[in-house]
């Protein structure tokens, strides 16, 4: 079984102004040579980490990460100002011509999966190949799931913990009620929100309890930016029109795609990759059969490594 590449640091970093006000955190590690690849984060809103360098071999990939719009590193903080899908396709798309890059590999998760998707349909020309995981179409039916009902007739428990914040009179829809909170001036209730809305999605994420994760998406700046930004984008329907991936994968069908799903996906449950392989027909489904939604578990790390390195073998 593969496990992850070891730990690497950046060999440089940059920050590039985009939209004001924002300014994008980018770093790229690995072999300046290499073979160009995007990492796009989760969230929207949580941030790339120095583990997710290592999904990639440093011999093979110029290993490109970047925090996008008002989260990580990048600035302001939380702002969800001039922050949306066409954003950050845009951001992508900047990044890539300020790196002199004529084509790269995308690899995306859970939001990263929407956004890799999605990128590739508006510049299909720029994408050698595709690695998704945890797929998320973002359709209604999808936020639906984890956010009113669905999610919690698995974990009722943690369930009461995320809608514990909310008044029963407000909890027919649940991402209007924290949005009231999430975006009003109330610090307190502003950041008690951030904790709920980010721990429910942490104690769902994997198969087994994670207390590293919980931790991680809980801590504060983390769980303000990810959960501001994810009620902004979910209350938009991300922007999106009704099922957009699905009614345009006409335009990316030719470009080499490996998908990797956890068969036990809480938060992005199983029957979003079969409707994105029922498409795409011309891409490899993966499905791991003791994972849930995180990336960093055993078999899906093994998935996900594999899936690299062949794309990898294949393109040099």
């Amino acid at each position: 079984m593969k496990k992850l590449y070891p730990a690497l640091k950046p060999y440089v970093k940059h920050s590039l102004a985009v939209d004001k006000p924002h300014v994008l955190y980018v770093e790229e590690c690995g072999n300046p040579s290499g073979i160009p690849v995007v990492f796009l984060h989760g969230g929207p809103g949580a941030g790339c980490d120095p583990s997710h360098r290592r999904f990639f071999d440093p011999d093979i990939y110029r290993i490109i990460l970047f925090d996008q719009r008002g989260c990580g590193q990048s600035r302001p903080h939380a702002s969800l100002e001039a922050n949306n899908t066409a954003a950050l396709i845009a951001d992508i798309e900047h990044i890539r011509e300020h790196l002199t890059i004529d084509r790269w590999v995308v690899f995306g998760g859970s939001w990263g999966s929407t956004l890799g998707l999605l990128y590739a349909q508006a510049h299909p020309e720029r994408v050698s190949g595709l690695v998704l995981r945890g797929i998320f179409l973002c359709r209604q039916q999808d936020i639906h799931w984890f956010y009113q009902h669905g999610a919690s007739q698995v974990f009722p428990d943690y369930w009461q913990d995320f809608i514990d914040p909310i008044p029963e009179n407000e909890r027919d829809n649940l991402v209007q009620a924290y949005s009231r909170r999430l975006f009003g001036d109330d610090e307190l209730a502003r950041m008690a929100a951030a904790k709920a809305w980010s721990k429910w999605e942490a104690r769902c994420a994997s198969l087994r309890p994670s207390a590293e994760l919980v931790s991680s998406l809980s801590e504060p700046h983390t769980a303000l930016s990810m959960a501001r930004i994810e009620c902004h984008y979910f209350i938009h329907d991300a922007f999106l029109q009704p099922n957009e991936i699905l009614d345009n994968m006409d335009r990316i069908q030719h470009i080499p795609a490996m998908i990797v799903h956890g068969r036990y996906d809480m938060v992005c449950p199983i029957q979003q990759a079969f409707d994105l392989k029922k498409a795409w027909p011309e891409a490899a489904l993966s499905v791991v059969a003791d994972a849930g939604h995180s990336a960093f578990e055993a078999g899906t790390v093994d998935a996900l490594v594999s899936a690299t390195h062949a794309l990898g073998v294949s393109l040099t």
